[in-house]
């Protein structure tokens, strides 16, 4: 007689086992029809498995994140169920549920085509239509890796062989023959899917990873719980083409990438000009709050590495060399080892704390080529770096400055929809609980104060202290976690790091690691996207464009760029031999927020045209009325 607990508080008795669509119906009719899956004491399961002891029970439905993922998941199998019957001798891999959609990797010889997604798609509504139901069987190994052998699923058979001894393996039926390897769960069956998916590309994946293997083809799908909202969700993606910023820095002439050193930012001018604006914006953000700037150097010896602790954990994406002397060293990874370097030349007294060090220091970590995408995800970058050396009494007192510093230069920078992570002590970790206790109350403190919205991920803290990730939402709707403060009561023993405090006693400071942007080179990438190219004129690489309509004018151009760059705005003239109309086409494409054009009319009245991005409407201006406003508006945001 198994007694479930709901979410509620509230509890059903019930005779005998029960499944879950039971205890759905119990509850309310409209809740039966939209149940989708359920939870027993915290493990999601279908709605025929049957209850037969006492537990606490949640059931989903499409609003919930747990009940999307399944319905995605279903989608997935359908999009595979469907291959194998439109393309007999394909084999199927791996299928998960990803961020937005899922995908599945394929095995075959003959590439799918775009006429081939449409294909799919189609028998996929059919199986949807068919309602085929959906059932769960447990599988013996031996009887399991024999079956997908012999059916000619090597990949299936090789997965199964990989997984635990002591893990159940189930199959999932959709309708009486098509089948799969997988932990589940489900739905009930194929017409709980809906029709809101679409098949959105082809990709190749390695199996398994491993470019040594052979090659798939992934097909990548996106569902939804309702035809709204996937129509949302492709206009976003639609919205996400035209601003990706690979595109973009093109137009904008702002870097590329080559294949000889892959991962790595070659910047041109307009783009360096951008990255040292930003620098220059933080750096006087951070001398304003405190901050001593320091450089480390970008080689140090193995030996750093592992007393740090670096190399046991980040050891395999580490470029390293060893010099003739058969010493290793290694290209930093981060900048937290050589700062407290810095840190431990001197001695130093409570009296010197908190101590605040900022570093612009260029680190490289290895990623799979597979793995990189433009200046988001890259092998050698700037990280906005700063540790901060304080006694544990302090620690409250700076969360709260890192996080309102944090949030202002976000506010500046045009970013006010932010939510913030929380991450506490994990099971294992180090340091002395009654620390964690004040490190955790501090960070705590510092997200409450924001007044913003945050998420608790319990356990979910570094190893050496707990943290918070600050996650921006841009123009589009998408997330993007940039800035983390994080306190660690590991590295500074580790690396000698002490003070002397008020009693003479040696004491270990607490480190506060935190970085505004993360990755220079990341934000920049998020930034051009966010704005479309359309940047702040404050940050803009070239600010004003002066395109003079014929040769005739090139010398009154000439004197006025002068006059406007010694008003402090960033400025260039077109003197190259095209029309008026190609030139200003040329720079509206690399997102010039205002162009100056100047003829006669200009030249006799001492003026300028102004032709602003994005507008077709010009508005003549006296030189000196223009510099009067402009200037202002071309230096960074004051507190």
């Amino acid at each position: 007689m198994p007694n479930i607990k709901l979410p509620d508080g509230k509890s059903l008795n019930f005779e005998k086992k029960v499944t879950g669509l039971q205890v759905a119906e119990k509850i309310s009719k409209s809740l039966l029809k939209q149940a989708l899956v359920i939870s027993v004491d915290g493990n999601l399961k279908d709605l025929s498995y049957e209850i037969d002891n006492d537990c606490s029970v949640k059931i989903y439905t499409a609003k919930d994140k747990e009940g999307l993922e399944v319905i995605r998941h279903d989608t997935a199998h359908i999009m595979a169920m469907a291959v194998q019957e439109l393309y007999p001798g394909t084999q199927v891999t791996i299928g998960p549920v990803i961020e937005n959609g899922f995908y599945y990797d394929f095995a075959r010889k003959q590439p799918f085509t775009e006429d081939d997604l449409k294909k799919i798609e189609k028998r996929m509504s059919e199986i949807i239509d068919k309602d085929v139901k959906v059932r769960r069987e447990v599988w013996e190994r031996k009887k399991a890796i024999s079956h997908f052998k012999k059916i000619g699923e090597k990949y299936k058979a090789e997965i199964i062989e990989n997984i635990p001894l002591n893990e159940e393996l189930s199959v999932y039926y959709h309708g009486d023959t098509w089948h799969d390897l997988c932990r589940g769960p489900h739905l009930l069956s194929s017409g709980k899917v809906g029709k809101a998916f679409k098949l959105t590309k082809v990709a190749g994946a390695y199996w398994r990873g491993d470019s040594n293997n052979e090659m798939l083809q992934r097909i990548y799908g996106t569902s939804w719980s309702s035809q709204r909202e996937l129509d949302d969700y492709l206009k976003r993606i639609e919205e996400a083409e035209k601003r990706d910023h690979r595109k973009l820095g093109r137009e904008m002439d702002l870097f590329h990438f080559r294949e000889e050193s892959p991962g790595s930012v070659f910047w041109h001018e307009k783009g360096w000009a951008l990255f040292q604006k930003l620098v220059d914006y933080m750096r006087s953000k951070q001398d304003e709050a405190g901050y001593k700037e320091i450089n480390t150097p970008e080689i140090l010896d193995r030996s750093l590495w592992e007393k740090s602790g670096h190399w046991e954990k980040f050891g395999a994406n580490m470029y390293t060399s060893i010099t003739p002397d058969e010493k290793i060293f290694a290209i930093k990874p981060m900048n937290c080892p050589g700062c407290v370097q810095v840190f431990n030349q001197g001695l130093k007294s409570y009296r010197d704390l908190p101590l605040k060090m900022s570093e612009f220091g260029k680190v490289h970590r290895y990623e799979p080529s597979g793995a990189l995408h433009g200046l988001l995800r890259v092998r050698a970058f700037t990280q906005d770096d700063a540790h901060i050396f304080c006694t544990e009494d302090q620690i409250i007192e700076e969360c709260l400055s890192v996080t309102n510093l944090i949030l202002n230069i976000y506010k500046d920078l045009g970013f006010e929809n932010i939510i913030l992570k929380y991450s506490d002590r994990p099971d294992v970790r180090v340091g002395d609980d009654n620390v964690w206790d004040k490190s955790e109350a501090a960070l705590l403190k510092a997200v409450t104060a924001s007044k913003l919205k945050y998420t608790i991920n319990k356990g979910e803290g570094a190893f050496y202290g707990p943290k918070i990730e600050f996650v921006l939402r841009d123009a589009i709707g998408r997330d993007w976690q940039c800035g983390t403060l994080q306190v660690d009561l590991n590295l500074p023993g580790r690396l000698g790091a002490s003070y002397i405090d008020k009693d003479g006693s040696k004491k270990v400071p607490v480190m506060l690691h935190r970085a505004l942007f993360g990755s220079l080179e990341r934000f920049i990438g998020i930034l051009i996207e966010h704005y479309a190219g359309k940047l702040p004129f404050w940050i803009s690489p070239i600010q004003v464009m002066i395109i003079p309509v014929s040769d005739e004018f090139d010398d009154y151009a000439k004197k006025i760029n002068k006059k406007i760059k010694s008003a402090g705005i960033n400025c260039d003239v077109d003197l190259k031999n095209h029309n008026l109309n190609y030139k200003i086409r040329e720079h509206s494409l690399s997102k010039v927020p205002i162009l100056l054009i100047c003829g006669k009319k200009e030249v006799d009245s001492n003026s300028v045209t102004i032709r602003q991005l994005g507008s077709k409407k010009q508005e003549n201006m006296e030189l000196k009325n223009f510099l009067k406003s402009f200037s202002a508006l071309s230096k960074a945001p004051l507190n």
